[in-house]
Order: C-alpha cells, then sequence, then structure tokens
C-alpha cells in the first residue's frame, strides 16, 4: 500500500484532550478503510503564517500511515465535513523517516542556531550620525 504523512490543524480554541479525540477519530477512519497508522504525534498549539476562518493559531497533528488511497480521500473528505477542522496536507512519500519528525526535535539539533556571530555592521551604506554636523 502507499505512504502517505498527513498535518491536520484544528480550530485552536479546542482543548488538548478534544484535539487528541480528533486525531484518534481520523485514525480510526483510515484503519476502517483498510489502512494503517504507523506513527502519530501531536505537536501543539501553534500560531500560522495567517489567519485561517478568523484563527491564527492551531493545534497541529502529524500522522503518518499506509493506506490505500480510497481510504486518505475519505479522511480528507471527513476532515472537509468536520467543523473542528481548518486544514489537512496530505503527501504521498517513498519511505517514513525513522523517529520523531523534524518539528519534534529539539532546535538545537536541527542546527538552526549555532551561535555564529552576525558580522560587523558598520559597513552597510546607511547615513552616519556624525556627518550630519
Amino acid at each position: 500500500m502507499p505512504l502517505y504523512e498527513h498535518v491536520l490543524i484544528a480550530r485552536q480554541d479546542l482543548s488538548t484532550a478534544q484535539a487528541e479525540g480528533l486525531i484518534e477519530h481520523f485514525t480510526a477512519v483510515i484503519s476502517d478503510n483498510g489502512g494503517k497508522v504507523v506513527a502519530s504525534e501531536y505537536w501543539g498549539v501553534k500560531t500560522m503564517a495567517y489567519k485561517i476562518n478568523k484563527n491564527r493559531k492551531g493545534h497541529y497533528a502529524f500522522l503518518r500511515t499506509d493506506a490505500p488511497a480510497a481510504a486518505v480521500q475519505e479522511m480528507e473528505r471527513l476532515a472537509r465535513l468536520h467543523d473542528d477542522m481548518m486544514r489537512v496536507l496530505s503527501i504521498k512519500v517513498e519511505k517514513h523517516e525513522d523517529g520523531p519528525s523534524v518539528q519534534m526535535q529539539k532546535r538545537d539539533e536541527r542546527g538552526d542556531r549555532d551561535g555564529a556571530p552576525r558580522g560587523d555592521r558598520g559597513d552597510r551604506g546607511g547615513f552616519d550620525r556624525r556627518e550630519r554636523r
């Protein structure tokens, strides 16, 4: 069966228990239609880049599935109909990565900030206050 990765975004005013209940609901939809959920992660409430349905934040969840296309289509259809779901993104992948997703790894392990200096800012082309006299 094909392998998929899904990111689900639920409304921000849900409780954590309700958001995790939605993950279990969509996991059951996948398994009822002949698929299998390999892994699931709850990423928590995160700020979005832009507002969706007047919401600035949302509960994020990540699913790795091994499911037929019909099961994925049914899950996406039910997510679009569900009032608490704002977005669903499904991507077909060649293989699942081992371990936690990048979002769950610590920021230091990803190497985003290695402590390198930002450089000298004196050589920018802006005006200098000393020259204004």
